[in-house]
């Protein structure tokens, strides 16, 4: 099972969701025997890929905001003195 295939969703697999989505309209029959099956797997693959850059774009911002808070905390425990 794969996620919604809209364009706007995933850039990066647009492409490889084209194509999909092309080989499935082509082959409406062949599509249930495994016509589009090396598609779907570099589409699955996509995915995959995908989900992991996000990830690490939020490990990141994540890492920033407790750097940024920890400064800013630091900051108000000054004042307070």
């Amino acid at each position: 099972m794969h996620p919604p295939l809209t364009l706007h969703r995933h850039p990066m697999c647009a492409e490889i969701i084209e194509a999909f989505q092309k080989c499935h309209e082509d082959h409406p029959v062949g599509k249930f025997f495994g016509k589009c099956t090396e598609i779907k797997i570099k589409l699955d693959s996509c995915f995959r890929q995908e989900k992991a850059v996000k990830r690490k774009a939020n490990f990141e911002e994540s890492k920033k905001f407790k750097e940024r808070l920890k400064a800013y905390r630091k900051q108000m425990a000054e004042q307070g003195e």
